[in-house]
């Protein structure tokens, strides 16, 4: 074991005002950056119906720019000389273009503008796609450029190892204290206060993301003009040196190389699977509830982001008490241990077991990133005892090279995981469009101020307006579709759907008539009231049609893979539970009392969450590749660490050599 008693002294502390500035900026990579990664893959997937595999296969692009990217934007900050140093201007603008591009990223343009010029649902799907694609390549570029220059400032505020781990820490802490919101972002947007009736949570995180934003934009100001650059009077008189020259030089530290590898290998491992821990607790824990399983994410992802800010206090002890690298290797036994620990701790019995997995996993991860980034300092110092030149931006950027490329690897093997596990996402958003269909008729039962307007006949005709604009729409929808109906489908579905755009036309025709009468009678010569209950009831017809049309649709859905698969009980017994619901929508009348037709609804509602299930052969793979990358990606990471050689004894060596040279040089 390294043993090390020399603790920093007060020269080498960063003061708390610096702490604060400079940890604050932990929100962009600790958080924002992971949430671009977590939820636009899982929201595009469950909420706008994207193929895992194209959503994984467009998320590796952005990564890949990235990589690229961060050693340019490494090479341009060590050769930077402005009057406000290196570092900070990259702050600055950096962490304007984060905020400004996460907004960005959730506005899908949607509506049926973008319909004419996208009529299939493959082709707006390519454009979704596309948008998604375009937007997160310019958010991670936002990011290179705040993240690189502000990890590289945090290596050169101080030369003693354990301080600049203390830095780190702190950079970790705010982060982390960011992140306890960020899990209830999926929460926030499921409300429907940000999603609206019928929409669904894709569309609430586009409100929730300028609440965001609001608050990037005054720290971005902030921690440029509190941190400061204590080298940058001796840096400035540097040579600069070509990029290639710099980047050459950094691959060949041994020392670097080791490091780097251990840390990429084993965060790629994890981030292999990361999707998938957001998949586990919705669909197997709770069966496919998004709500349920989203409030069990946001209650874990508060608990990981607790451990996390208090996982800072014993790192800060334990790291000189062992020496980092004895440290990093606890850091990955805890997290090993956590992956295991799943095998019991995925209980949908018992859900809240998860928490104890995230503790360990927590912890291990907080020691881990934390201790890698500050270890990169020290290569830093030893480099520039040794060539005189500090290179903070290019090691940095290099060693956030080699984590990128495994995030952009990790982001397209996500997806191809996702689809080993047959997950069936097709399945998941068409009970989505069943379950807001049926939210949107139990709405104009239950809201009688909706339609109560007969003191304003404008009201009544924009009601009608749009009511009919719907209807018209959803025809011209259904008119399409119908044009690429398999012919071997039922019969009798055909014909029921049949008589459902017969049933719709009937609705336009009625509304088409209501309109006639708003606009050519005078206000005294018709009865508001009257009209006003009468369009309630068409809304809720038609609102009825689109409810069976997306039942036939999840039937013909569950009948065509019992005929791909061959292996259908899981979906024979789906076609069972939406039979029934058929069933009770078939009786469903709009003429019926208010207290009847709600039970109907709520029977209806109650059956919903059973049609979410996914089959028990993707629960099994979801929880075996989960569980099992990590670990073996965990083992090969130890390789990599025990033939890292800089000791602690070594490290302190540097730290005086380096604090002397200094001195003599700014005398």
């Amino acid at each position: 074991m390294e043993n090390n008693n020399l603790q920093a002294k007060s020269e080498y502390r960063i003061k708390i005002s610096q702490l604060l500035a400079y940890g604050a900026g932990g929100i962009i990579p600790i958080a924002l950056f992971n949430i671009a990664g977590i939820l636009v893959g899982l929201m595009g997937n469950i909420s706008l119906g994207l193929s895992a595999f194209w959503l994984g296969t467009i998320l590796i692009i952005p990564r890949l720019w990235d990589a690229i990217a961060d050693p340019i934007i490494g090479h341009l900050s060590d050769n930077t000389r402005t009057r406000w140093g290196r570092r900070r201007p990259f702050l600055l603008v950096g962490g304007i273009l984060v905020a400004l591009f996460f907004v960005a990223m959730w506005w899908i343009p949607k509506g049926e503008t973008i319909r004419i010029w996208f009529p299939s649902e493959s082709g707006y799907q390519w454009f979704q796609l596309s948008y998604i694609l375009v937007t997160l390549l310019l958010f991670y570029t936002s990011c290179a450029i705040f993240e690189i220059p502000h990890g590289a400032l945090g290596m050169e505020m101080t030369v003693d190892p354990h301080e600049r781990t203390r830095l780190f820490s702190a950079k970790s802490f705010v982060g982390n204290l960011f992140a306890m919101s960020t899990p209830w972002l999926f929460v926030l947007a499921n409300l429907e206060t940000f999603k609206g009736p019928g929409g669904n949570e894709a569309d609430g995180m586009r409100y929730v993301s300028l609440m965001i934003a609001a608050l990037l934009i005054p720290l971005s100001f902030w921690w440029t003009a509190k941190l400061r650059e204590p080298s940058f009077v001796r840096v400035q008189k540097q040579e600069k040196k070509p990029f290639w020259t710099d980047m050459k030089h950094t691959t060949k530290n041994r020392n670097f190389i080791r490091l780097t590898l251990a840390i990429f290998t084993l965060a790629t491992g994890f981030n292999f699977v990361t999707l998938l821990g957001s998949y586990i607790p919705i669909f197997y824990v709770f069966s496919g509830d998004k709500v349920a399983g989203a409030y069990l994410l946001g209650i874990n992802g508060t608990i990981w982001a607790v451990t996390g800010l208090l996982a800072v206090f014993p790192l800060n002890w334990i790291s000189p008490k062992l020496g980092k690298r004895n440290t990093l290797i606890l850091s990955i036994a805890l997290m090993a241990t956590a992956q295991l620990s799943k095998i019991v701790c995925y209980n949908p019995e018992y859900p809240y077991l998860i928490i104890i997995p995230t503790i360990l996993l927590s912890a291990g991860m907080l020691f881990f990133f934390t201790l890698g980034s500050s270890m990169v300092g020290d290569i830093c110092d030893e480099d520039d005892l040794n060539t005189g030149h500090r290179k903070e931006g290019s090691f940095y950027s290099v060693f956030w090279w080699f984590i990128k490329m495994g995030f952009a690897v990790a982001s397209f093997v996500a997806g191809i995981l996702i689809e080993f596990t047959q997950f069936d996402q097709n399945q998941v958003t068409k009970v989505d469009y069943l379950e807001g269909s049926i939210k949107e008729i139990k709405v104009n039962l239950t809201d009688k101020n909706v339609l109560n307007y007969t003191d304003y006949i404008k009201k009544i005709k924009d009601i009608n307006t749009d009511i009919l604009g719907n209807a018209i729409k959803y025809d011209a929808f259904l008119e399409r579709v119908n044009q690429h109906e398999n012919p071997q489908t039922d019969s009798l579905k055909i014909q029921a759907k049949v008589a459902l755009r017969q049933n719709l036309s009937i609705t336009i025709d009625s509304l088409k008539y209501w309109d006639s009468v708003l606009n050519t009678s005078s206000p005294d010569s018709v009865n508001l009231s009257i009209i006003a209950q009468k369009l309630n009831k068409q809304r809720m017809n038609f609102n009825l049609i689109k409810a069976q049309n997306n039942v036939y649709d999840l039937m013909n859905h569950f009948e065509s893979i019992i005929a791909g698969k061959g292996d259908g009980n899981h979906y024979k017994e789906l076609l069972r539970d939406i039979a029934q619901i058929n069933c009770v929508l078939q009786e469903y009348n709009i003429y019926d009392i208010d207290s009847v037709n709600i039970h109907k609804l709520d029977e209806i509602t109650q059956k919903i969450p059973s049609l979410k299930r996914q089959s028990p052969f993707t629960l099994l793979m979801m929880r075996v590749v989960e569980i099992g990358l990590p670990v073996i990606m965990s083992i090969l990471s130890l390789i990599f660490i025990f033939r890292y050689n800089l000791t602690e004894k070594r490290l302190q060596e540097i730290k005086q050599t380096l604090t002397t040279r200094n001195k003599l040089q700014n005398q």
